[in-house]
């Protein structure tokens, strides 16, 4: 089993946290690409290393922050999930609608919440108890749920303010989340990155569920003949996944208070999954860090806003980001070949 987990919560305080091995460590080589990456952008545009800019890359990544953390716990347990960006859009618009039909803002962010949640027990009944791939089973659910959010919408866009039946009080809360700064510097969408970005890391790296999940997506054979709940585990990291979907949907909505079912979220899942394996992931499962999904974010929103800023065609963004996918996914079979 200890071979097993090459990454897990079991492992020295000291050897974690030593210099020879964080030379060593994947994140080590994301970091340097990161810092290869600004330092050309420092150089190509005038305007990337300002403050302004800085802060705004950090709230433009937050949102696929929170949910390639949520991807993070998935594929290490050796799945995978395309539905986030359908939970996204679904949650946002359920936790708008209801505060425009004048709900109070934490009944209806707990509904929004639970939406996410629920979808996230799906996919992990599908893939475990229904034996059925992840792949699958969640691209299933991708379409199951956008068709549900268009339904629930009737194709309308949603839009939340005062004159839409919106409590003044609650519509400025709720707006203070996605647009609000703390100490008025820092983005409000940034420090919920943050704080969900370090109980993450605590949960991956000191916990018995975050061992369970190393063990899991290393050998589910090893790792049930230990006593661990192969099915369980999965399904945990699959509600956590749609619990932080759904996050990063509402925080989207109070940020722009309007959405369409047919087009917040599309596509969302192709970069969350992409800023998760840039940073170490591995599609095997049984590899993967938290600090490795904030570097693989992090280049994906450096890479788009240093392109913006250069004045880059949008096809030629989206065509990088699909090379982006391709080396790191090459890369991880490379490595996983070489471990072998």
């Amino acid at each position: 089993m200890a071979d097993t987990v090459r990454t897990g919560a079991q492992a020295p305080a000291v050897d974690r946290l030593s210099l020879a091995r964080l030379l060593r460590a994947r994140e080590a080589g994301v970091f340097i690409a990161l810092l290869v990456l600004c330092l050309f952008l420092s150089f190509a545009t005038d305007s990337f290393l300002t403050s302004l800019n800085l802060l705004n890359v950090g709230r433009q990544v937050s949102l696929l922050g929170i949910m390639a953390v949520g991807m993070t716990f998935v594929l290490i347990s050796g799945e995978v999930d395309l539905s986030v960006g359908s939970t996204y859009a679904m949650s946002g618009l359920a936790t708008g609608m209801l505060i425009v039909l004048g709900w109070s803002l934490m009944p209806a962010m707990t509904v929004g919440l639970a939406v996410g949640i629920a979808i996230g027990v799906i996919n992990g009944v599908l893939s475990t108890y229904g034996r059925l791939p992840s792949l699958i089973a969640t691209l299933g659910m991708l379409s199951v749920v956008r068709g549900a959010a268009l339904l629930m919408t009737s194709g309308q866009p949603v839009t939340v303010n005062v004159r839409k039946g919106a409590v003044p009080e609650v519509f400025d809360t709720f707006t203070a989340m996605g647009q609000g700064y703390l100490f008025t510097i820092i983005p409000m969408q940034l420090v919920f990155f943050i704080i969900v970005a370090v109980i993450a890391w605590i949960i991956l790296s000191y916990t018995n569920f975050g061992f369970r999940i190393f063990a899991v997506g290393g050998s589910a054979k090893a790792a049930r003949v230990s006593g661990i709940s192969v099915n369980r585990v999965k399904i945990c990291a699959f509600v956590l996944m749609g619990f932080l979907a759904a996050l990063a949907g509402i925080l989207s909505m109070a940020f722009l208070p309007s959405g369409q079912a047919g087009r917040t979220g599309l596509g969302l899942e192709l970069d969350v999954i992409a800023a998760t394996i840039v940073g170490g992931a591995s599609l095997s499962g049984g590899e993967g860090t938290i600090l490795g999904t904030i570097l693989g974010v992090l280049i994906i929103g450096v890479m788009r806003n240093g392109l913006v800023l250069m004045g880059v065609s949008p096809f030629v963004q989206e065509l990088m980001i699909g090379l982006v996918i391709i080396i790191a996914v090459g890369i991880d079979k490379w490595s996983s070949r070489k471990a072998s």
